[in-house]
């Protein structure tokens, strides 16, 4: 691709400006206006070879009208034309007007200086060629007895926030992520390389690490379910932090007594060796500098030397809790309330992954985790399976491959003794807002409920 890629600061206020003049109608107090616009590539490649080449690209608008008497109206288009924005603007306050007013409405953002955060243009305008040679790389580093299977994304995110109270924010973001599975007939190994800049991506590299897996995990060995001790690589750790932050910081479950943060903030809640932050503006996650209502993003501690010390809010949950939003909106309508989406787990100082095996008299080496899902909100309690590498270890080696097993697990509980955390870190992600760079933890306990027949 070649050529501007960006609308730039300047079109995407202009684009807001149909919408901003509904200011001025009798009877409106405010309006907010959204504008993100979403592009990117995909190769996807399987059975070792590139089977797919996609490019999409989106221009979306959403408006938030809010009358004198607090009623509030969103409606959302995906238009690049100004007249479109207008009549959206319209629906806004047509739907404003025969909604209840909302006694908890928090107030539109006035103006406030936000930070900037970098633009990989490498990364934003990458073409098709590009990622397939990238691709045609990485298969050069499987051997013809195994097969991989993946995908390559490049692009990036413009986005605008405007208020009639006169804020104006504007804010670029690059991406990259590439993800390979590498199977056998009787394993698989995964890796993963992303973030704000293309060249942090090595094709190379991350095909050996899958390569590695994969050979490592052949003919793998049934154990019993049950407590083991464990070391969990990045990828797995990230499943952990995120979910953590999901099901515990968010004002609005806070505040109405579903997150464990409702009566246990300012209490230790985790060993005291880990501190987690939400941090959108570190160089090694993918987040924007400010949030969907236009207030300024900052470092969060979340977590400081297993404390529980804040939640995260938006504008509305911030005006019930009597605090400052800390800048953690979606985008509206938004019912869930803020999220931390940049929550980042700080590394340790026990070396690398080998380093935290070699403490290990007996226990497993989980690559990563998938299909994690939610079984109890309060207590943080998940379950998945682990995927594409799961190892028995003894005496501070690596002894086996293990078939998969399933992990019925409160985070709270596996976090609350953490024997150590790696100073190195990989890049990994779930399925939240991004992608960040986590640790290796080992915990002397982790529980596993079942195990698969095969792999």
């Amino acid at each position: 691709m070649s050529g501007e890629i960006l609308l730039g600061a300047d079109g995407v206020a202009r684009l807001a400006e149909p919408a901003l003049a509904l200011a001025d109608e009798p009877g409106v107090a405010g309006v907010e206006v959204v504008v993100q616009r979403d592009w990117g590539g995909l190769t996807r490649f399987a059975n070792s070879q590139v089977h797919q080449n996609v490019w999409t690209e989106d221009v979306a608008v959403s408006i938030r009208v809010v009358t004198d008497d607090a009623r509030i109206g969103v409606a959302g288009a995906s238009t690049d034309d100004p007249a479109g924005v207008a009549a959206t603007a319209r629906s806004a306050l047509e739907i404003a007007r025969v909604s209840p007013p909302d006694p908890d409405y928090g107030g539109l953002a006035g103006p406030a200086e936000v930070a900037t955060v970098p633009f990989d243009r490498a990364a934003a305008v990458a073409s098709p060629g590009e990622r397939a040679d990238a691709v045609r790389a990485l298969l050069g580093q499987v051997p013809s007895d195994l097969e991989a299977a993946g995908s390559y994304r490049t692009g990036g995110t413009e986005v605008g926030v405007y208020t009639s109270l006169g804020q104006a924010v504007y804010s670029p973001l690059s991406a990259t992520e590439l993800t390979v599975v590498v199977t056998g007939s009787t394993s698989s190994g995964y890796a993963e390389a992303g973030g704000r800049v293309l060249a942090d991506v090595d094709p190379v590299a991350t095909a050996r690490v899958a390569v590695e897996k994969a050979r490592a995990g052949a003919d793998p060995v049934a154990v019993d379910p049950g407590r083991w001790a464990v070391v969990l690589e990045p990828a797995a750790t990230a499943t952990l932090v995120q979910f953590l932050a999901y099901l515990g910081f968010g004002g609005r479950d806070w505040l109405e007594g579903r997150a464990f943060t409702s009566a246990r903030l300012g209490e230790q809640v985790v060993d005291p060796r880990i501190t987690i932050v939400d941090d959108a503006l570190a160089p090694d996650t993918i987040g924007l500098p400010f949030d969907y209502e236009g207030t300024p993003k900052r470092r969060i501690e979340l977590i400081r030397d297993g404390v529980a010390t804040a939640v995260v809010h938006d504008r509305y949950t911030a005006g019930r809790a009597g605090v400052a939003s800390t800048g953690h909106a979606l985008p509206a309508p938004n019912p869930h309330g803020p999220v931390a989406t940049n929550p980042l787990l700080v590394p340790g100082d026990d070396g690398g992954v080998a380093d935290l095996l070699a403490g290990m008299e007996r226990g497993l080496l989980v690559t990563r985790f998938h299909y994690t899902n939610v079984i109890h909100q309060l207590d943080t309690t998940i379950t998945g399976m682990t995927r594409d590498g799961t190892f028995l270890v003894e005496d501070g080696k690596v002894v086996a491959p293990v078939r998969n097993l399933r992990f019925t697990q409160s985070i709270l509980e596996a976090l609350a003794e953490v024997e150590a955390i790696s100073s190195t870190t990989a890049y990994s992600s779930e399925f939240f807002f991004g992608g960040s760079r986590c640790p290796a933890l080992r915990l002397p306990a982790f529980t596993f409920t079942g195990s698969t027949t095969f792999g």
